[in-house]
């Protein structure tokens, strides 16, 4: 079982949905992302919160087995975010962010840190990413993800980073504007060009695609009836994708990585069903797989020399 280190925000969300509002949860990429992973693979946490991030907050993180020793409390206030969702529930329209203590993180790994065997960049400024790679000891896996607000001020900086990543997530819309192309599909192809050997396009509602070497995977999301919060969808698909191929070890297999999709769509289906991290914060491995067991065999369509097979058994 190979430990993941994780470089991202911690963070206090206030979000408004058609299901009610929640103020000041929280919130953040790393945090909704190794509370994803850790059902697989020990995870630490490297980020930065202000000296009013509330105490319970950490203890929960902590109580969940995350290594929060690269969790540095600054002096002045945690970053904040607030949104709110409409009808489509995969788009957020961002009301008001508030940098506060992220505005000056810069990442310094320790010993521990630099020698874990995979890392997640997740959505901080891409030079950061960058520096964070350059204090690695060879990882044997890297994967990051970016947000739209990057693509627009600092694309070539993006650019150069995934000359070095494995595995690349973004969003439908954040593909196509970093690969100016007007569809998924043909963004996934740029960006693969550009190095990663695997591209992961998540379309919300719609499910996701993966494009591994010359081929492309859809999977569609888990069925929901009603969704309360989306934030932190992204993160948790890419904790539990990612904690699930540290829990191997094998990171080039099609189908450790189509299993990875799927971990990932049920980790982000637990996720939206409340607001905040509350419906992720207990879960267990026993629901988590009950669930990837019932996603993978609504997902399976038999071939029909296997339906003759089983018709000809039962008349026999």
């Amino acid at each position: 079982m190979n430990t993941i280190l994780v470089v991202g925000s911690v963070a206090l969300d206030t979000v408004k949905t058609f299901s009610g509002a929640s103020h000041d949860a929280l919130g953040g990429s790393a945090t909704f992302f190794s509370l994803a992973a850790r059902h697989f693979a020990p995870v630490q946490l490297v980020g930065v919160v202000g000296s009013d991030f509330p105490r319970e907050h950490r203890v929960l993180l902590s109580e969940r087995g995350i290594d929060l020793s690269g969790l540095k409390i600054a002096k002045g206030k945690t970053f904040r975010w607030s949104g709110r969702y409409g009808k489509d529930a995969s788009v957020a329209k961002t009301l008001a962010t508030h940098l506060n203590v992220f505005k000056d993180f810069s990442p310094k790994l320790d010993e521990a840190h630099r020698k874990a065997p995979v890392v997640f960049l997740a959505n901080i400024d891409p030079a950061l990413q960058a520096e964070v790679l350059a204090q690695m000891k060879a990882p044997a896996l890297v994967a990051a993800d970016t947000m739209n607000f990057w693509i627009k001020s600092k694309p070539q900086a993006i650019k150069e980073l995934l000359a070095k990543v494995d595995i690349f997530f973004c969003n439908e819309d954040e593909a196509e504007e970093l690969a100016e192309r007007p569809n998924p599909l043909q963004a996934a192809e740029v960006i693969a060009s550009w190095g990663p050997s695997v591209v992961v396009v998540k379309k919300g509602e719609h499910g996701a695609l993966m494009k591994i070497g010359s081929r492309f995977y859809i999977f569609p999301p888990f069925p929901l009836a009603d969704i309360k919060d989306p934030t932190g969808a992204g993160d948790t698909f890419a904790g539990g994708f990612l904690g699930y191929l540290a829990s191997t070890g094998v990171y080039d297999d099609v189908d450790h990585l189509k299993r990875a999709m799927a971990y990932g769509s049920v980790l982000a289906s637990f996720n939206v069903e409340d607001f905040s991290t509350k419906n992720i914060e207990d879960l267990d491995r026993e629901g988590i797989d009950e669930r990837f067991h019932d996603f993978v065999d609504r997902m399976s369509v038999p071939r029909s020399d296997e339906l003759l097979k089983s018709r000809k058994a039962a008349l026999a």
